[in-house]
C-alpha cells in the first residue's frame, strides 16, 4: 500500500508499493510545521522540487548530497543543483512527461513566481514553478500543485486524479474558494489541503474550507494529530 506523510507546509513522502521512497518539496530547517530535522531524512531515492522557493527547496541540496537521491525539477533549478555538487539530476520542464522506476510522472502548470536564492548576492536565480502528477497505477494517481493560482488548466487533469494535494493558503496561492473550483475541474476522489496556516499571511479556516468542499470530494487533513494517509 502506497502513502503519504505530510511534513509540513507543502514537504510529503510519497511511498510507493515496492518500497521507493519520494521526497516532494523538501522543507524542514525553519518550517514550523516540521516533524524532523534535515538531517534525520533518511532512505529517499528520489527528490522532487516543484519550484526554488525556500520554503520548497530549502533542504533540498543538502539532503540531495548526503542521501544520494536523484533529484528532480525544472532544468534551470537542475543546473543550479548541478553546480552545488549534486550528481544525480534528472530535468524536466512543464508539459513534459517521464517514466521512472516506480511509475510515470508529468510536470504540469502552476501559475506562480520562482527563484533560488543562491546566496551569492544579487538577484535570485530565475527558475520555472510547476507541479507533479505522479501516476503509480490505477487509484495511486498523485497530484502536487504545488505553489499555484487557479487554471483552467487544471481541468485537463480530470478522470487522471485520485489524489489531490491543493495549497489553499490564499495571499500567494489558490485561496479556498479557488481551490473548490479546482476540485471542481479535477474531480478526484480525495484532496489533501497544504501550504496554509503556516504564517500569518496564509491563514485561513481548514473546517471551512472541508466543508466547502461537501460531496465533490473527502478533504484528509494533515497535520500534527495524524501526518500519515495510505491509499
Amino acid at each position: 500500500m502506497a502513502n503519504l506523510h505530510f511534513h509540513g507546509h507543502s514537504t510529503f513522502t510519497l511511498s510507493t508499493d515496492d518500497g521507493t521512497k519520494i521526497l516532494v518539496d523538501p522543507f524542514f530547517e525553519g518550517n514550523p510545521q516540521g516533524d524532523m530535522a534535515a538531517e534525520d531524512v533518511e532512505g529517499v531515492d528520489f527528490i522532487f522540487c516543484t519550484h526554488g522557493h525556500q520554503d520548497h527547496f530549502g533542504d533540498a541540496v543538502s539532503i540531495g548530497k548526503r542521501t544520494g537521491a536523484i533529484m528532480v525539477g525544472a532544468f534551470e533549478i537542475v543546473g543550479y543543483l548541478q553546480s552545488q555538487g549534486i550528481e544525480n539530476a534528472h530535468p524536466m520542464g512543464v508539459g513534459g512527461s517521464w517514466q521512472f522506476p516506480f511509475g510515470r510522472v508529468k510536470m504540469t502548470i502552476a501559475i506562480h513566481g520562482s527563484g533560488v536564492y543562491t546566496g551569492e548576492g544579487g538577484p535570485p536565480l530565475s527558475t520555472t514553478p510547476g507541479g507533479f502528477l505522479f501516476d503509480l497505477g490505477p487509484g495511486q494517481r498523485v497530484y502536487h500543485a504545488g505553489d499555484t493560482a487557479l487554471t483552467r488548466d487544471m481541468e485537463l487533469l480530470k478522470g487522471q486524479v485520485d489524489v489531490a494535494l491543493l495549497p489553499i493558503g490564499d495571499n500567494f496561492t489558490m485561496g479556498p474558494a479557488d481551490a473548490v473550483k479546482a476540485i471542481e475541474f479535477i474531480e478526484p476522489s480525495v484532496v489533501i489541503p497544504i501550504h496554509y496556516n503556516t504564517w500569518p499571511y496564509v491563514e485561513v479556516d481548514v473546517d471551512a474550507f472541508s466543508g466547502s468542499v461537501g460531496a465533490l470530494a473527502e478533504v484528509v487533513v494533515l497535520g500534527e494529530g495524524r501526518r500519515v494517509y495510505e491509499f
